[in-house]
């Protein structure tokens, strides 16, 4: 199935990661609703097609020493 990667900051005092960009990976499936190779084109009522796509993927590409923001303000 096709799924989001949600690129963002991740911080290691509270563990929190916060989102900075997404991108969509295609799964290449002709039965994927989401998959610029599905065989349907428009208006897609098969029961054999995926309608949902997979839970999205966290990617770190950056790693904080320091708590998130919310953290910073639940502290004052």
């Amino acid at each position: 199935m096709c799924h989001n990667i949600v690129d963002g900051r991740y911080h290691t005092p509270c563990g929190h990661f916060v989102a900075m960009s997404t991108r969509t990976q295609d799964c290449l499936r002709a039965n994927c609703l989401f998959s610029r190779r599905h065989a349907h084109q428009f208006g897609c009522k098969s029961q054999g097609c995926i309608k949902m796509m997979s839970l999205p993927v966290k990617n770190p590409i950056r790693v904080s020493p320091t708590k998130c923001s919310t953290c910073r303000e639940q502290r004052r």
